[in-house]
């Protein structure tokens, strides 16, 4: 599949299925292409979708089956749209392109010339219980205990959104910008490993699961 350039084109990348729940027009959505008029059109349509389809398949809709509705705030960024987000002093918090690709930037392998992709997303059902208690922790820990596949976990303070990747060979790296800042664990981490139900058994209950 070339780059589309033009709607039908376009039309055909976003009916791209990448899994169960998920079309390829769910990601392309993006603020910053919208204020700044840039499209926000992969280069290379194929590997966007091969990378889409993993973050889809090996960690959305497991994360989704369990948990209910995850909304998606943002996903794809094409190279330019990144680009824009990350210059004069990172106005949009995008990083730059060498460090987004294979993370938001799906159509570039990163540096290891390995896929990789990442999305933004809230887990809806977990949204009251986070205002409630501050707690990103316990859907940290649940995501860390039930879904193998991802790579990285970084969580923010509105609805306790966060990144998450998935890639070809997983860091398993958790940090947050919500309090306690920094980073939750990581492999060689005296908490890394074993049973972590006793942190978000109390959301489980909340939300009776």
């Amino acid at each position: 599949m070339r780059k589309p350039k033009t709607v039908k084109s376009l039309e055909a990348l976003g009916r791209v299925r990448l899994s169960e729940s998920f079309f390829m027009r769910d990601f392309l959505y993006s603020e910053i292409s919208q204020i700044e008029m840039i499209p926000n059109i992969p280069d290379n349509p194929e590997l966007a979708i091969k990378a889409g389809t993993q973050l889809c398949e090996n960690v959305l809709e497991p994360i989704q089956m369990a948990l209910g509705r995850i909304s998606i705030r943002s996903g794809y960024r094409s190279s330019t749209v990144n680009d824009k987000g990350a210059e004069n002093n990172n106005q949009y918090n995008c990083a730059k392109n060498e460090k987004n690709f294979a993370h938001h930037i799906w159509d570039f392998k990163d540096v290891n010339d390995e896929i990789g992709a990442t999305a933004c997303i809230v887990v809806n059902s977990f949204i009251e219980y986070y205002e409630k208690t501050g707690d990103w922790q316990a859907l940290a820990w649940w995501i860390h205990d039930n879904i193998p596949n991802y790579s990285s976990l970084y969580f923010f303070p509105k609805y306790a959104a966060f990144n998450v990747r998935w890639c070809e060979k997983p860091e398993k790296i958790i940090r947050s910008f919500i309090s306690p800042k920094g980073c939750l664990t990581r492999p060689g981490m005296s908490n890394f490993k074993g049973d972590h139900k006793a942190y978000y058994q109390d959301f489980l209950n909340y939300v009776k699961l």
